[in-house]
């Protein structure tokens, strides 16, 4: 990300201070607090924080400092730090492995399967015909994994919230920040349930 965006410290005053408070409080270890210019390429908003072991990192998007309160700004990384308290990250990483240890399975079957060569009439096994196949066939099993990716995600968010809510002390906070954010995000706050359950069968993409 340095390579696209600049990464400035996030300079002393209240907002700093709150942060650091906070952290302290619920004992995450913090080595650097950095404020990213998102805003010369979009309006979002996003906060996120990365390293290992001690070597803790948090970054702030400056149009999510413009846009909220300093109490907003700690809910939000309140439900940053509560990913990595409830071990969300650590889940996300076995569920990929093991989502691409069933993905080149599949694959290693589908692509050595004389059979399916067969039903497609085809003479010779090939390499290519045989990717082409694995896409088409592989769909509705993405899609069955989907659903259950998109369990866990949900999940996840409204536990992390829950952490926030909680170690905050003032639930108020995170409710008017992702009211925000959606907002600052064009998001639709009250979605039609059709559209939810659609989202909920259709695989996400990052």
């Amino acid at each position: 990300m340095p390579l696209f965006n600049k990464f400035t410290p996030l300079e002393e005053g209240e907002l700093r201070s709150a942060i650091e408070t906070y952290t302290e409080k619920v004992n995450f270890p913090l080595q650097g607090l950095f404020v990213i210019d998102g805003s010369k390429r979009s309006s979002k908003s996003n906060a996120f924080f990365t390293g290992f072991g001690k070597n803790k990192r948090v970054a702030l998007y400056d149009t999510l400092i413009e846009n909220h309160t300093t109490s907003e700004l700690v809910a939000v990384l309140a439900h940053e730090i509560g990913h990595f308290k409830k071990k969300h990250i650590i889940k996300g990483m076995v569920i990929s492995i093991v989502q691409s240890a069933v993905l080149f399975f599949l694959l290693s079957v589908f692509l050595s399967a004389e059979g399916l060569f067969e039903a497609f009439f085809m003479e010779e096994m090939s390499v290519y015909t045989g990717l082409i196949f694995f896409g088409m066939l592989y769909a509705p099993i993405e899609m069955i994994l989907s659903i259950f990716m998109q369990m866990s995600s949900r999940k996840h968010e409204f536990e992390a919230d829950e952490y926030a809510a909680r170690t905050t002390g003032k639930p108020e906070d995170m409710v008017s920040t992702l009211k925000k954010l959606s907002k600052d995000n064009l998001s639709n706050l009250t979605p039609h349930p059709f559209y939810i359950f659609f989202k909920l069968f259709t695989p996400t993409r990052s």
